[in-house]
């Protein structure tokens, strides 16, 4: 039975579409748990059709020298004044030197809302002249 299972035709199929296939063609060897039962003492029950391998890669990782080469930023919620509120946190950060580049809070979450927040704190890093301090923004 077991060089039924793992011949050419049946190699990639379940045990089920394999007995299903035989009982069509007229022939019965076997019940299909006593099919799994020889797999597994075999130690072939596992995911028979052939699996892609995905080749390894390497996670990016980004290194800054210096101050603003490399910006990183979140999302965080934090709890409002009634049970089952909360607020959104955005912050931008300078991976760096660790400074806050900019932080907005609003009522939600959107990435609308984000790209504003980093698009005004870059603006901000690059003209200090017009920026206010984060604690005056409403």
């Amino acid at each position: 039975m077991l060089d039924v299972l793992c011949s050419a035709r049946f190699v990639d199929q379940a045990p089920l579409e394999v007995y299903a296939q035989l009982l069509d063609e007229g022939i019965y060897l076997c019940s299909v748990s006593t099919m799994y039962r020889i797999l597994r003492e075999n130690a072939q029950v596992k995911e028979r059709r052939r699996q892609a391998r995905h080749p390894a890669r390497a996670c990016p990782e980004l290194v800054a020298t210096a101050p603003r080469q490399v910006y990183t930023w979140d999302i965080t919620k934090l709890p409002g004044p009634v049970k089952g509120t909360y607020f959104d946190a955005y912050v931008m950060i300078d991976i760096f030197s660790r400074y806050i580049v900019g932080a907005h809070v609003q009522t939600h979450e959107s990435g609308l809302l984000a790209t504003e927040m980093m698009t005004e704190s870059l603006l901000c890093m690059e003209s200090r002249m017009s920026c206010t301090p984060i604690g005056e923004r409403r």
